[in-house]
């Protein structure tokens, strides 16, 4: 079954060192794009991510965050570098002396000072441990919401294929009415000239002109290519579906304008314009299949 390029995932998940949230979006695109904005002390995973992606989306922009939020340290013990500390201090009372009369420093500015609380050790390979998991929960959520996108197109491409198929067949019905006309306007035209006319050399002509507005062959292309792009939105392996369906829709946009530049019929032209329309409904569809 084919599958949208068109999808949301989210999942998020806590542990000792914070909480880990991942959001991937993807849009159609004629290849696949991957985009990612992972925190800084992740950045090195980034390759793993892309690698991952591409086993499980083949086509589509795919848009990548991560965001870390670290667990609160209120309760873990203050790490104080105690030279840092008393550099800042002599250097503080020396400042001290040339403040104005009032001026104050706290003990908070102090200790805001870079370098004098060191920051906790952080467990990167924890994080990205858990962030490839991660990735890949949601990676899995996101290929299901294609899919369930993509079973909709399923039914909107069923749809307008069934249209096609139905103007196709009144076109073809139409044949044979459309022959008897062209006969019976050609020998109208020869019937007022007043000179006699040989009917071999009538009906060579009459075969001649039927061949040249003789439309079944655009109409028997047009049934085979519906029938490819049934087969190819109904197969279990529908990789690469969306280029082959793109084809294909050129393939009927050509079909269809070959049918309304020979039809010497009003019936038949305003029906081929009904299967561009259907045409276009089509090829919108198809830009969202992988």
């Amino acid at each position: 079954m084919i599958a949208s390029m068109t999808g949301f995932a989210r999942r998020e998940i806590a542990g000792p060192w914070g909480t880990l949230a991942c959001e991937l979006r993807s849009v159609n695109h004629r290849f696949l794009e991957a985009g990612f904005r992972l925190p800084e002390e992740l950045r090195a995973q980034e390759a793993a991510l892309r690698q991952t992606l591409g086993k499980s989306v083949k086509r589509g922009k795919v848009d990548c965050s991560v965001h870390w939020r670290p667990a609160a340290d209120g309760a873990a013990e203050l790490d104080v570098d105690d030279a840092a500390l008393a550099r800042v201090i002599a250097r503080l009372k020396q400042v001290t002396r040339e403040l104005p009369a009032g001026g104050t420093i706290s003990a908070v500015d102090v200790l805001r000072w870079p370098g004098v609380v060191r920051a906790a050790a952080i467990d990167t390979d924890a994080i990205a441990a858990t962030l490839n998991q991660l990735f890949q929960q949601t990676l899995a959520e996101l290929v299901t919401t294609r899919r369930n996108e993509g079973a909709r197109l399923f039914a909107l491409l069923e749809e307008r294929c069934d249209g096609l198929e139905a103007l196709v067949a009144q076109v073809r019905a139409r044949l044979p009415e459309i022959e008897a006309r062209v006969r019976a306007r050609l020998a109208e035209r020869v019937g007022e000239l007043a000179a006699s006319v040989d009917p071999a050399r009538l009906e060579q002509e009459v075969v001649l002109l039927l061949q040249r507005l003789d439309i079944a062959e655009e109409l028997d292309r047009l049934t085979g290519h519906l029938e490819e792009i049934r087969k190819v939105i109904g197969s279990s392996d529908a990789a690469g579906a969306g280029r082959r369906l793109d084809f294909l829709m050129q393939e009927l946009n050509r079909e269809a304008n070959t049918l309304a530049s020979k039809s010497q019929d009003l019936e038949t032209t305003r029906m081929s314009v009904d299967m561009k329309v259907l045409i276009e409904q089509l090829r919108e569809q198809v830009q969202n299949v992988e």
